[in-house]
């Protein structure tokens, strides 16, 4: 929803966090509406997020209806990045009120998401071993 993404760009602007928006190779200003976000989409629109120096995230409009990220995994090792990305979800997930899905590359966020933020308990659960077959945790 268009609320989320402005959620999302409300959230970026007021936690301190390093950001810059670009449209294909061309850096912007971010955009202070979402709708302005989400209609540059076509265009190649990213909105380029580091919670810490050195752990990018990069999120795209691909949709209205859903928020997409990737992470760069190699910036993700060690105990400490773990923790970062953890409270990065759980940033992401209050503000907007809903579960925050992690996916492996190449997966939608409906297919087997392996970490995720949980809005009832205030947390960020391992919902499945990676080294073992996917089974569906319980009802969210």
């Amino acid at each position: 929803m268009e609320a989320d993404w402005q959620a999302l760009l409300d959230l970026v602007r007021s936690s301190g966090w390093g950001c810059e928006y670009s449209e294909g190779r061309q850096i912007l200003p971010a955009p202070l509406r979402a709708a302005q976000f989400l209609a540059r989409g076509a265009h190649g629109a990213a909105l380029w997020v580091w919670p810490v120096p050195g752990m990018t995230a990069i999120f795209r409009p691909f949709a209205a209806g859903q928020l997409d990220c990737d992470m760069r995994l190699r910036e993700l090792q060690g105990q400490e990045r773990l923790d970062v990305l953890c409270g990065f979800l759980c940033a992401i997930g209050r503000a907007l009120r809903k579960p925050v899905l992690m996916t492996w590359e190449g997966a939608s966020n409906a297919a087997h998401p392996f970490l995720g933020y949980r809005v009832e308990s205030d947390e960020v659960a391992l919902f499945a071993d990676p080294l073992q077959p996917w089974v569906a945790p319980g009802a969210w």
